[in-house]
């Protein structure tokens, strides 16, 4: 269905913390709806966070919202991207994680121009997902992750919190990326690769905090399929690590190194 503009402001409601269809979020006044748009009648919207904070939707031209894809306030879909069925964006974080209690806070999360949620992703609040970048079938999104442009994140793939992902990335299905680590631009990722951040393996204890050292991976670096990259490692500008690697120590830019532990070997070609 087609949604005309209308950009009168977010008020507290009777219905706050229910799902809404297109047409009530409509008549709420919180959905600020460019013309074009594609929205599902199917689709659902929750307006407000756990802590009963009203935020309005976004929607700008040309987007489209899937059947049963679930959008939260703060979101905004820039044109011409598209959130595919089953699919959420904008989920407040709620519940304890490393140390730390999320109360269900909402906050602003941004699906840029051209972007593709596929369907059953789910993108968490706070995230930034760049212009015609594509987050895969079922892939995970933490709170506060960032995403350049023109990145493919392909599908079943963890996005832990706080993690930045630069321009033009390939990370392909089924790997996992710990909170906060750094990947450059144009880094590639094969397939089932994990990366750790924690040395001691400290959770939920009330005595103390784990220390959390994320890996790095510099502009251009290749990591090849079933690879071990452990906790505060960096892996240089356009080196390459070879397939089933068990990464220990810093390799420097430049570099192939493969094997368990992985050494360097030469040059990358």
């Amino acid at each position: 269905m087609t949604i005309p503009a209308k950009p009168s402001p977010a008020s507290r409601i009777s219905t706050t913390g229910r799902e809404m269809t297109v047409a009530e979020l409509d008549r709420a006044g919180l959905l600020h709806a460019d013309e074009s748009v594609q929205i599902s009648r199917f689709a659902v919207f929750i307006p407000a966070d756990e802590l009963g904070v009203l935020r309005p939707v976004v929607i700008e031209r040309h987007a489209v919202i899937g059947a049963f894809a679930v959008v939260h306030g703060g979101a905004t879909v820039s044109e011409q991207a598209r959130v595919e069925e089953h699919s959420v964006v904008g989920k407040p974080e709620h519940g304890y994680a490393v140390g730390q209690i999320y109360p269900g806070n909402g906050s602003a999360t941004v699906i840029g121009p051209g972007a593709v949620i596929r369907c059953g992703a789910v993108v968490y609040a706070d995230v930034h997902v760049g212009a015609n970048t594509v987050i895969g079938h079922y892939s995970l999104l933490r709170s506060g992750v960032q995403v350049g442009s023109d990145s493919v994140l392909g599908h079943h793939l963890c996005v832990e919190r706080a993690t930045r992902i630069g321009r033009e990335v390939r990370c392909s299905p089924g790997s996992h990326i710990t909170s906060a680590t750094l990947i450059s631009d144009r880094v590639f990722l094969g397939a089932g690769v994990r990366t750790i951040n924690d040395k001691t393996l400290t959770w939920h204890d009330p005595l103390r905090q784990p220390t959390l050292l994320a890996p790095r991976f510099d502009t251009g670096a290749k990591i090849g399929s079933g690879s071990v990259i452990l906790a505060g490692i960096t892996i240089g500008e356009h080196a390459l690590i070879g397939a089933g690697s068990l990464v220990t120590h810093d390799i420097p830019a430049g570099a192939m190194a493969y094997g368990h532990p992985a050494r360097v070997q030469g040059e990358a070609p």
